[in-house]
């Protein structure tokens, strides 16, 4: 867990397992020790000589100490405390304060997580429990010994610590497991039930790990990162087993959101029936992210939005799509010899356009509703609605669906073309040429 020399910020709560952990590192040696307190102020004057306690334990062995008061916002008050924390230490961690923080949690600890969170309905991966050691730099050098193995130590040292009164309580679900079911089904079932549970958790670590290498490599073939979301074919998870398909869904809602909080089996479950139902259309939500499905599409992120525009586009050069990281590029070409134009050969894939043709008020807006006109090929007008049904066109991509306009006609859009009225042909002597490219 340590590198010799390293510089290691013990969390110490005052409580028996984190004093006991900084008594062990000082006793061990060859670290450069220092101490974090975060006071939440929930207990008022016991908050207070919570935080002297460990100023006063740092001071006495001579290490830094570094005090953190937070105000904790509305809500679960177990659960915003705990946050406060983390985010204290992983800032410790990103500003290069220190190499590792290390944290007081135990086997005991590591038994009441996995059995509330086997209560809640979790997963392998929230089987998992507390991780000894995470990817930030988070570590837990008591997770393999029990509460009484701590405070045993303690009094043989006759080393004192704090008591937190709200330990004793009822009022959140840990106290309860700790000082009610835990005992219960330990004396009327298993002996060994936190060593039980403890092993579960590395049970599951170990799966988790497995899995995390094969959903790295699904996640690269079948996930796609847009603006503010990502994709998935329904056909890839489809063809997978169920059980391969909930964990790649998992992987996609981290990926849109950034974390997995929040989200239990049973939005794993909406979004995979939603990929699996006949229907090409429908919507879910996940806990921060709106799912929709369109066609052979599901989209996870925030809610798209139609943001109107109407540019003048710059001829020759590229104009970019607000809201998007694509542009249109205008070049002007003048038929010769060297002209890198088939001219004898046109389609609606070119995006060639007779520039004689056109008046010359061209404007690039996004697709409305009602609009119409008759791409090159078609024998009539058609909705352009229409066409998006026709071609299987996902409906969040049709928001900001750039048309080129020339005073009322349509002489352009994305995928469908010129306009048979506008499209160059081989007796154009100028082309406006039209082409899509990413703005990075």
């Amino acid at each position: 867990m340590f590198a010799s020399g390293a510089r290691v910020a013990v969390g110490v709560s005052g409580g028996a397992d984190s004093v006991c952990l900084l008594h062990a590192l000082v006793e061990l040696g060859g670290l450069k020790l220092s101490v974090l307190h975060v006071d939440h102020g929930l207990r008022g004057a016991e908050s207070r000589a919570d935080a002297e306690f460990v100023g006063e334990l740092a001071a006495r062995m001579g290490l830094p100490f570094c005090l953190r008061e937070v105000t904790l916002g509305p809500g679960n008050v177990e659960q915003e405390g705990r946050r406060a924390r983390l985010r204290f230490f992983h800032e410790q961690l990103a500003a290069g304060n220190c190499d590792r923080v290390a944290l007081g949690h135990t086997r005991s600890d590591q038994a009441e997580t996995v059995l509330f969170r086997f209560l809640r309905g979790s997963g392998t991966a929230g089987l998992a429990g507390i991780r000894p050691v995470t990817a930030e730099g988070i570590v837990r050098p008591l997770i393999e010994l029990e509460r009484a193995e701590i405070e045993e130590y303690l009094r043989e040292r006759q080393i004192p610590w704090r008591e937190d009164a709200t330990n004793a309580g009822e009022e959140f679900a840990r106290n309860r497991i700790r000082h009610g079911l835990l005992p219960q089904l330990a004396a009327e079932w298993n002996p060994a039930l936190v060593e039980t549970l403890a092993h579960t958790a590395e049970f599951a670590r170990a799966e988790e790990a497995y899995w995390a290498g094969e959903i790295d490599r699904l996640s690269a073939e079948s996930l796609t990162a847009g603006d503010g979301c990502v994709l998935i074919r329904t056909e890839s998870l489809k063809a997978l087993s169920l059980a391969v398909a909930r964990r790649l869904v998992r992987r996609a809602i981290q990926m849109a959101k950034g974390d997995l909080r929040g989200v239990d089996f049973g939005h794993v479950e909406r979004v995979v029936e939603l990929a699996s139902a006949p229907t090409g259309r429908g919507r879910t939500q996940v806990p921060g992210l709106d799912v929709r499905r369109s066609f052979e599409w599901l989209r996870l992120g925030v809610p798209f939005t139609r943001k109107p525009y109407s540019l003048k586009p710059l001829v020759p050069g590229t104009t970019q799509i607000p809201g998007t990281r694509n542009g249109i590029s205008l070049e002007l070409i003048e038929k010769s010899e060297t002209s890198v134009l088939p001219w004898n050969v046109y389609n609606t894939e070119m995006g060639c356009l007779d520039w004689k043709r056109l008046a010359g008020s061209l404007e690039l807006r996004n697709w409305r509703f009602g609009d119409q006109y008759q791409p090159m090929g078609l024998t009539g007008s058609e909705k352009i609605k229409t066409l998006f049904q026709l071609q299987r066109i996902p409906v969040w991509e049709r928001a900001q669906w750039p048309v080129l306009t020339d005073g009322e006609s349509i002489v352009w859009t994305r995928r469908f073309g010129p306009a048979a009225g506008f499209a160059a042909g081989p007796e154009s002597g100028v082309v406006l040429k039209l082409g899509e490219v990413t703005i990075r």
